[in-house]
């Protein structure tokens, strides 16, 4: 069944409704020690534009209020999933979130370094679907610059990162294991990005959802073992130096069968840039 790759906030739905879209008793064989799924700790000095998407009122205080990840395009623009700013994943429209802040510059959620800036604004990509997942983007316009530094490029149109067989990273403080075990200290795990053939060969228009390449990726490995998860929604697919994609959603995590599918960058680098 298709999950996308946020935590959700406790009691905002049904424990049916919250079954459907985080089946986490079909997730995966993942080793126990996996990281994101399969990857490693790495530090946000060395991905300065990997950030986390906070708020303590809606998800307390345990993980720094983590619920989803971002990542830094232009100094006061973040990028994320749409999904993040749902009502199934906040509880509530987005504007009643009071305190959403973007955690930047910290390696460990509960450390004290790093920046906490509050979110002065946020726009959904208007051509999202969220029955599809296509189009699942919403770029956040922070409170304050960050320095440019922060700042990732973007693959455009006909980028040769898009080409099968790219190792790329995706970064992020979900789950580590399929279970529920959240980590505290941001991860990134090796990917290959895909054929659009395999891609649609895994998801091809069944309950567990279609790709469609014009709006999505999909990376993972031949063996499975790594793979983005819950909490890891909207945290960036980088190969070449260049973001491409979106953590957006899958089936399980980890799975050989079931790579992880993002959401295509090139075709919103307007947006995104607007």
């Amino acid at each position: 069944m298709r999950r996308p790759l946020a935590r959700v906030l406790a009691g905002a739905m049904t424990l049916a409704a919250a079954a459907a879209v985080i089946p986490l008793a079909q997730a995966r064989q993942a080793p126990a020690d996996g990281v994101v799924i399969g990857g490693k700790p790495v530090k946000a000095a060395d991905s300065p534009w990997v950030v986390a998407l906070s708020s303590r009122d809606r998800f307390g205080g345990t993980r720094a209020g983590q619920f989803c990840g971002g990542v830094i395009v232009a100094p006061t623009k973040v990028l994320t999933a749409a999904h993040c700013l749902g009502r199934q994943v906040l509880g509530g429209p987005v504007e009643s979130v009071r305190d959403l802040r973007v955690i930047i510059g910290r390696t460990e959620l509960l450390a004290e370094d790093g920046r906490e800036i509050a979110v002065r604004g946020s726009r959904v990509n208007p051509e999202y679907d969220p029955v599809t997942n296509a189009g699942d983007l919403a770029v956040l316009e922070l409170g304050e610059a960050v320095p440019a530094r922060y700042v990732v490029p973007m693959a455009g149109p006909g980028d040769p990162a898009y080409t099968a067989g790219t190792e790329a990273l995706v970064y992020g403080w979900g789950d580590t294991s399929g279970f529920g075990d959240y980590a505290y200290g941001l991860r990134a795990a090796g990917v290959t990005v895909l054929s659009d053939e395999v891609c649609r060969e895994a998801y091809p228009g069944d309950a567990d959802g279609r790709y469609l390449p014009e709006a999505m990726v999909c990376a993972g490995a031949d063996k499975g073992g790594k793979d983005a998860c819950q909490g890891d929604s909207g945290g960036p697919l980088v190969a070449g130096g260049r973001l491409i994609g979106l953590v957006s959603w899958g089936r399980g995590c980890g799975r050989a069968d079931s790579p992880g599918v993002y959401t295509k960058i090139a075709p919103l680098t307007g947006l995104a840039a607007d």
